[in-house]
C-alpha cells in the first residue's frame, strides 16, 4: 500500500508543476541594535521592543517559551522586520512583524503559512491588479452567465453549471482578504462537482437533445466579445503585473537563445522558475527576441505580450472547435463565454504561462480526427507544465485503431524536448528542478498542505491516476463533447491532489469545460464512427447550422 502510494504521487508530482512563491523584500542585518543604521531613526532593539508589544508576537512567545527575536532593515522601504523563532533544530519562524521606522508603529503582523508564504497575505493587487475590482469582477461575472440563461427552464442543470463555476469567485475574495482558512476548503467540492459533472457528460453515451438556446442574438455575442477582447488587452497593458511564474518564462527564453544553462541557473529573484517543461521556455522565445529581458524583474512586456497571445490562441481555438461543431453561432458563443470569465482574464492579468497549456489541450482537441497530430500536441502541452501527460490515455483511444499513431505523433513531439533537456542542463538538472523540487515542497494552498492530511493526499492521487488510465478503456461518448468533457475530469482530478494548487490553475481546463457544457447536444449524425477514416471525414466535413 505504501508503494502504491508513492508510486501514485510521484505521477502526480509528474502531472503538476505550480508556481513559486512571491519575491521576497531584501532583508539586511544592522551592523548594531543599539544604533540607528543610515537613514534609519530606530534603533534594531527599539523596533523588537515594539514588535514585542503586537497581539500576535505575544501569542506566539506564550505559545513557544524561549521564542527568540531577529531584527532586518526592509532595504529601500525605511521599515523593519522582526522575525520570531523557535529553539527547535531547525529553528522555525513562528511570527513576522514589520514596523514603520518613521511612525514606530506595527503595520504587519504574520502568523501560520502566512509567515513564508507572502502571496497568502492578501496584498492588494498582487495577482493581477485591477481585475480584482469588484466593479470588474463582479461585471464579468454577470457577462458570462446572462447571455447562457434559459428563463423558460430556470431548472435546467446548465444553469447549476455556470452557477458553480463563477463561485469560485467567492474563494478568491477570501484568498484576497488573507483568509486561507476560507478559501482552500472552498475550492474542493466546487471541483468535485465539476469532476462528477464532466465525468456524467463524457461517459453518458445514450443522451437526449439539450440544444443552448441563447439569451441574445449570436450576432451580439460576437459585438460584445470584440469589446471584451479590446477590454481585456488594454486592462493588460495599463493594469496588470508579472508574477514570477511569467517571470521564469522570460528568464527561461532568455537562457535558451544565449545557449545559457536553463536547470539550476535561475537569478536569486526568481530561484525556483526552472521548475516547468522545455516547450514552456521556447514558447517565450520570440516574445523575449521581439521584447529582450535586460536582467531585472521590472514590467516585462515580453511577458506581458506572451499572455496576450496564449489568451487570444485559446479563444482563436475555441471559435475553431465551436464552428466545426455545431457552426459559426457555438463557435462565438464558446469564444465569447472565455472572453467573459473573469478567471482567464485574472491568469492573463497575472501574465502567466497557464493559457499555454490551455491552448495546447485545445489544440489537441481540435485535431482529434488525427492521431498523430494529438499525439504530438499532448506531448508538447506536458513538456510545457505535466499535468496534460495525465490525458495521453484518453487521447490515444480516441479513435479506433489510432493508438499506434497516436504514439508515434507523441514520441516525435518529445525528441525536441529531449534535446532542449541534455543540451541545457541535463537530465539530473531537468529531474531535480523540477520533479524532485514540486515533490518535496509545502504549501498552505490545498487542504493537504494547509491541514497536513498526507494520508488521504495519497488515496486521492491514487484514484487521480487510475481515472486518468480507466478514461481509455471505459465505454463513453466518441465526440468532441465527451473527449472536452473527459479531459477536464482528468485534469481536475489530478489537480485534486497536489499540495500547491492555485486559480491560475482553472485555465487548463476552462476551455474544454465550455465545450462539454455548452457543446452538449445530439450530434446530426448519432451513430458512433467505426474508423479513423469516417471520423476524419466527419470532422472535417463542411460546418452543419447549430440549431
Amino acid at each position: 500500500m505504501a508503494l502504491a502510494a508513492r508510486i501514485a504521487s510521484a505521477a502526480v508530482v509528474l502531472a503538476l508543476l505550480a508556481a513559486s512563491p512571491a519575491q521576497a523584500d531584501p532583508l539586511v542585518r544592522p551592523p548594531s541594535l543599539d544604533t540607528p543604521p543610515e537613514g534609519y531613526r530606530l534603533t534594531g532593539n527599539q523596533a523588537i521592543a515594539i514588535a514585542d508589544r503586537a497581539p500576535k508576537a505575544i501569542e506566539q512567545k506564550r505559545k513557544h517559551p524561549g521564542v527568540y527575536a531577529n531584527v532586518f532593515e526592509r532595504s529601500g522601504l525605511s521599515s523593519w522586520q522582526v522575525s520570531y523563532f523557535t529553539r527547535d533544530s531547525p529553528a522555525k519562524e513562528v511570527a513576522q512583524v514589520y514596523v514603520s521606522d518613521d511612525s514606530g508603529q506595527v503595520t504587519e503582523a504574520w502568523t501560520g503559512p502566512q509567515v513564508a508564504w507572502t502571496m497568502a497575505r492578501g496584498y492588494p493587487g498582487a495577482f493581477g491588479r485591477k481585475v480584482n475590482s469588484p466593479w470588474v469582477w463582479i461585471t464579468l461575472t454577470v457577462l458570462f452567465i446572462a447571455p447562457f440563461v434559459d428563463p423558460r427552464r430556470p431548472l435546467r442543470i446548465r444553469h447549476l453549471d455556470l452557477a458553480v463555476l463563477m463561485a469560485f469567485g467567492i474563494s478568491v475574495a477570501f484568498f484576497n482578504d488573507a483568509n486561507i482558512d476560507a478559501s482552500v476548503p472552498i475550492v474542493y467540492p466546487l471541483l468535485a462537482y465539476v469532476l462528477a459533472r464532466t465525468l456524467w457528460i463524457g461517459l453518458r453515451r445514450n443522451r437526449r437533445a439539450d440544444p443552448l438556446r441563447l439569451l441574445v442574438p449570436a450576432s451580439w455575442l460576437a459585438i460584445a466579445l470584440l469589446f471584451l477582447v479590446g477590454f481585456r488587452i488594454g486592462l493588460n497593458v495599463v493594469n496588470s503585473n508579472v508574477i514570477d511564474v511569467g517571470y521564469a518564462g522570460v528568464i527561461g527564453a532568455d537562457r535558451l537563445t544565449h545557449g545559457d544553462k536553463l536547470w539550476g541557473t535561475f537569478p536569486a529573484d526568481n530561484e525556483h522558475g526552472d521548475t516547468y517543461g522545455p516547450v514552456n521556455y521556447a514558447a517565450y522565445v520570440p516574445f523575449e527576441l521581439a521584447f529582450p529581458w535586460h536582467g531585472k524583474w521590472n514590467d516585462l512586456p515580453a511577458a506581458h505580450a506572451a499572455a496576450i497571445a496564449f489568451d487570444l490562441l485559446c479563444l482563436g481555438l475555441l471559435f475553431l472547435i465551436g464552428r466545426r461543431m455545431r457552426g459559426p453561432t457555438l463557435g462565438i458563443a464558446l469564444a465569447y463565454a472565455w472572453a467573459a470569465n473573469p478567471f482567464t482574464l485574472y491568469a492573463m492579468n497575472c501574465n502567466v504561462n497557464d493559457a499555454l497549456v490551455g491552448a495546447l489541450v485545445l489544440a489537441a482537441i481540435l485535431a482529434a480526427a488525427s492521431p498523430v497530430r494529438r499525439g504530438a500536441l499532448i506531448a508538447l502541452a506536458g513538456m510545457a507544465k505535466f499535468a496534460p501527460l495525465g490525458l495521453a490515455p484518453l487521447f490515444a483511444t480516441y479513435t479506433r485503431r489510432g493508438a499506434v499513431r497516436f504514439a508515434i505523433g507523441f514520441g516525435l513531439a518529445l525528441v525536441p524536448s529531449a534535446i532542449i533537456i541534455l543540451a541545457y542542463g541535463g537530465v539530473h538538472d531537468f529531474y531535480d528542478r523540477t520533479i524532485a523540487f514540486q515533490g518535496s515542497r509545502g504549501s498552505p494552498f490545498s487542504i493537504w498542505g494547509l491541514y497536513g492530511w498526507t494520508a488521504p493526499q495519497a488515496v486521492v492521487q491514487g484514484a487521480a491516476v487510475a481515472l486518468a488510465v480507466a478514461v481509455a478503456f471505459l465505454p463513453r461518448r466518441r465526440d468532441l463533447v465527451g473527449l472536452a468533457a473527459l479531459s477536464t475530469a482528468v485534469l481536475i482530478a489530478l489537480q485534486l491532489g497536489i499540495t500547491h494548487w492555485f486559480y491560475l490553475y482553472l485555465v487548463w481546463f476552462l476551455g474544454p469545460l465550455s465545450i462539454a457544457l455548452l457543446g452538449d447536444a445530439e450530434p446530426e449524425d448519432r451513430r458512433e464512427p467505426s474508423s479513423y477514416e469516417e471520423e476524419l471525414g466527419r470532422l472535417t466535413a463542411p460546418a452543419v447550422a447549430w440549431r
